[in-house]
């Protein structure tokens, strides 16, 4: 499913035009990611949750080269699945 078959079963789903959809979906986005990057966590009770996690500074291979190469640290998004959702999943 992508963005516009997301809105599209919204819209049906909600009996509201697809412009509105949308409008909420990208409201819902921005602030989860609002949330994530003031490095709060956002959490949907029986969907799942969204936090950020620190990643450390690592050695990496090239592997054209083979070379060693440093890969910088940087946070990242986790997502862990909710009971709910991982056992409709499944």
């Amino acid at each position: 499913m992508n963005k516009t078959e997301l809105i599209d079963g919204m819209a049906a789903d909600a009996g509201i035009s697809k412009a509105s959809a949308k409008k909420a979906l990208e409201s819902f986005l921005g602030n989860v990611q609002g949330s994530l990057k003031g490095g709060g966590r956002v959490s949907l009770v029986g969907f799942g949750s969204w936090s950020v996690s620190a990643r450390a500074a690592r050695d990496g291979r090239n592997p054209q080269t083979g070379a060693t190469i440093k890969i910088a640290a940087k946070n990242v998004v986790k997502f862990k699945a909710g009971a709910e959702l991982s056992g409709s999943v499944n």
